[in-house]
């Protein structure tokens, strides 16, 4: 239950606040537009171990965390290329 007081207090709180700039991109910056190619390749398994436990942890693929991994490096040596 809200009273008359708490309204009040919400009112002022709203009218203090400050708008926040939309943040997300637009869907088409979402799709992976990149193709990607299939490889195969041997790995350590205590890299491949840290990568599984942390992808269980945050509810994705630890391809998907292995990927993102080499696209970083990638992105800083790239311009140095």
């Amino acid at each position: 239950m809200v009273t008359g007081d708490s309204r009040a207090d919400i009112a002022k709180a709203l009218k203090r606040s400050k708008a926040v700039a939309d943040f997300l991109p637009p869907p088409e910056e979402l799709v992976a537009r990149e193709p990607r190619v299939k490889v195969t390749i041997a790995l350590n398994a205590k890299s491949i171990n840290f990568f599984k436990k942390h992808a269980k942890e945050n509810n994705t693929k630890y391809q998907v965390m292995i990927n993102e991994v080499l696209n970083r490096y990638v992105e800083k040596y790239e311009a140095s290329v």
